[in-house]
């Protein structure tokens, strides 16, 4: 009786992983993944490696985990992977206060954001 497998996100070719909570502004973070949109797997591993933006880092993981996703769960050949897809958005955002002078208080926002990448398995012909 259970529950029916839920369907696929991504087509057959293709393997998926989201960072859900990535300290930081959607802005930012999209300036990040517009560098590796579109590349081979290996040459955007590279850029992101030697990038001087600090959410590199962490859009490194993601994409190391897409790797990861598409040579366990899918099968796929992890050298003719590309990045199909590279998207941001926003997530949470931390609320806090800083006092100011003259007994006020300012707002402080601390913006989280969510980026998620999709890796395609080339075909050979290309």
């Amino acid at each position: 009786m259970g529950k029916e497998k839920a369907p696929r996100r991504v087509a057959a070719n293709e393997a998926l992983a989201v960072g859900t909570t990535i300290r930081g502004s959607a802005q930012k973070l999209n300036l990040v993944a517009a560098l590796i949109r579109g590349r081979k797997v290996e040459d955007a591993l590279n850029v992101l490696t030697f990038s001087k933006k600090a959410m590199a880092v962490d859009v490194r993981k993601v994409l190391a985990s897409a790797i990861a996703n598409a040579e366990n769960n899918h099968n796929l050949d992890v050298d003719s992977l590309v990045v199909a897809e590279a998207s941001v958005g926003k997530s949470i955002s931390m609320k806090r206060f800083a006092t100011r002078a003259r007994g006020r208080s300012s707002r402080i926002v601390k913006p989280f954001s969510r980026v998620r990448i999709v890796v395609r398995e080339a075909s050979q012909e290309a």
